[in-house]
């Protein structure tokens, strides 16, 4: 059952209503949390979503109108602070709607690699192991599949052909078949290749299952303020009103909304509480610190001819490069974009070509971390993002970019992809040294909207967690975090499936044994 908008919440005395469970977000995680939950017909179940519902909505489903959905109403459009080292001008979509992002991206849906649960359980996250984590993604209910044959462009084709040839990495058929170092070739996508509709978290774990009683989904129900002991405070359409758990409340709101709602309960640092005027109900250092982002630059060429019209998502091939031939993990990340992604490259006076693309150099581990706050002790004022991109002292960030931009350059040297570019028009063929790159590339650099790590998992005695291994958020026996900030370090690959896995293994918490 969705509900839109509920009557007699105006009253001075809000009125209240009453769930076993509450889950603040329905986006990715929470959409499984529901899911799973509101099987057992002896639980009732609320969603709140600040959103509307994407049942219907061909502009949600249809998974190639993606970037059509960015600054939109869909979408709340988060500002950065000034980077002194990065790209000022980022905004970071996050998903204002039913399945949240997962109904907002381009569903790349990779298997994180083992490893990535490795450094997760040595930052403290003890029972996070790939082996513990490995039934969660034979359980997902989302459909990942191959770019079909008819959905393959041919300059993804050729492209995925240069890299092979130039650099020398396997052409892989399936990410998700096994462990990679590296390789090339058309992504893992969560999407139906008859109707080009994506398999979102709510579209998969929701919409099957709307007709359940015991599970209420209310969009356009924006929470601002948490009392675990009353409930969560919300705003619709007509008014204030109270939602409150007999028994759970689970934060899915995602890596900015969750520590927004947290710090505007008095959840988070007491000294920033105070400087802002809001009442400290608990000193948590953590919330809103290890503000973590796969920052990706971009080398644009104009195209020798008009591009065939076939795409998924218009980002379906990538390349990994792993850099240390001992390493076991690539090190070095690209989508190929098949339209002008021209955001940033146009502000920084360069060409809009009317047929182009593009290669996007990402760093899949990032050192660089940022932090957010409040700007004011107003919900409604949108809140401070510093990423910091590019500030780690050792400059790996940096160089990673600078990496790629020369590796790209390498593959646009090769056939058959060569015969595809009439000419670089950014970074442009004059800049070549490593300076001049990566003065560029942090210039030009965009997001791929992976904001991760405010609310991070760790150890009992560690004194920067929010959550524990059991993801109960510290000091209350009653709530519980489950999304991407709860990331202790940044997955190497785009990090969806990861929070759908930890959907999945949040409801095996919650659900009373």
């Amino acid at each position: 059952m969705i509900i839109g908008r509920r009557h007699g919440g105006g009253r001075r005395e809000l009125e209240t209503l009453e769930y076993d469970v509450v889950i603040v977000g329905g986006g990715t995680a929470g959409s499984v949390v529901a899911s799973r939950l509101s099987a057992d017909p002896q639980l009732s179940v609320c969603v709140l979503e600040g959103g509307p519902s994407d049942v219907g909505d061909e502009r949600v489903l249809r998974l190639r109108n993606w970037i059509n959905l960015l600054e939109t109403e869909f979408d709340y459009d988060y500002p950065t602070v000034p980077q002194p080292r990065g790209n000022s001008h980022i905004r970071h979509s996050r998903a204002r709607v039913l399945g949240g992002c997962s109904s907002h991206n381009t569903m790349i849906s990779f298997r994180p690699p083992a490893e990535d649960f490795d450094d997760w359980v040595a930052a403290g996250a003890q029972g996070w192991s790939s082996e513990a984590l490995a039934p969660y993604w034979q359980r997902l209910e989302i459909t990942i599949t191959r770019v079909a044959d008819k959905d393959r462009n041919p300059l993804a084709e050729d492209f995925v052909t240069a890299c092979h040839t130039a650099l020398g990495v396997p052409v892989l058929d399936d990410f998700n078949a096994g462990p990679f170092t590296d390789g090339t070739g058309f992504l893992p996508v969560g999407y139906d290749p008859e109707t080009g509709y994506r398999s979102s978290a709510s579209v998969a774990y929701l919409h099957p299952h709307l007709d359940r009683p015991n599970l209420t989904i209310m969009t356009e129900t924006w929470a601002y303020h948490l009392d675990p002991e009353r409930g969560v405070t919300v705003r619709t359409a007509d008014g204030d009103r109270l939602i409150k758990a007999r028994h759970e409340y689970v934060l899915c709101a995602g890596a900015v909304d969750t520590p927004r709602l947290l710090l505007l309960s008095g959840i988070g640092p007491a000294d920033d509480l105070k400087r802002l005027g809001l009442p400290v109900r608990l000193d948590l250092p953590g919330v809103g610190e290890n503000l973590l982002d796969h920052p990706e630059s971009l080398i644009l060429w104009e195209a020798s001819r008009p591009l065939p019209p076939m795409s998924v998502m218009d980002a379906d091939a990538g390349l990994f490069i792993r850099r240390d031939p001992g390493a076991t993990r690539p090190d070095l990340m690209f989508h190929l974009y098949q339209i002008p992604f021209t955001f940033n490259t146009e502000r920084l006076g360069y060409d809009v070509p009317e047929h182009g693309f593009g290669m996007t150099p990402n760093v899949p581990r990032p050192r660089s971390v940022g932090r957010l706050t409040l700007a004011d002790s107003d919900p409604s004022t949108k809140p401070l993002l510093d990423f910091r991109y590019f500030t780690d002292p050792d400059g790996y960030d940096e160089r990673t970019i600078v990496d790629g931009l020369r590796l790209a350059r390498e593959v646009a040297a090769t056939e058959p992809f060569a015969s595809w570019i009439g000419r670089e028009i950014a970074p442009g063929p004059l800049l070549r040294t490593d300076e001049e790159l990566s003065a560029y590339g942090r210039a030009a650099h965009h997001t791929v909207y992976h904001p991760a790590g405010t609310c991070r998992m760790g150890a009992a005695d560690d004194p920067g967690a929010v959550v524990g291994p059991d993801l109960r958020l510290r000091g209350f026996d009653n709530v519980r975090v489950a999304d991407a900030s709860i990331f202790p370090t940044m997955p190497t690959v785009n990090p969806m499936v990861m929070v759908l896995m930890i959907g999945e293994r949040a409801a095996d918490l919650i659900r009373p044994r």
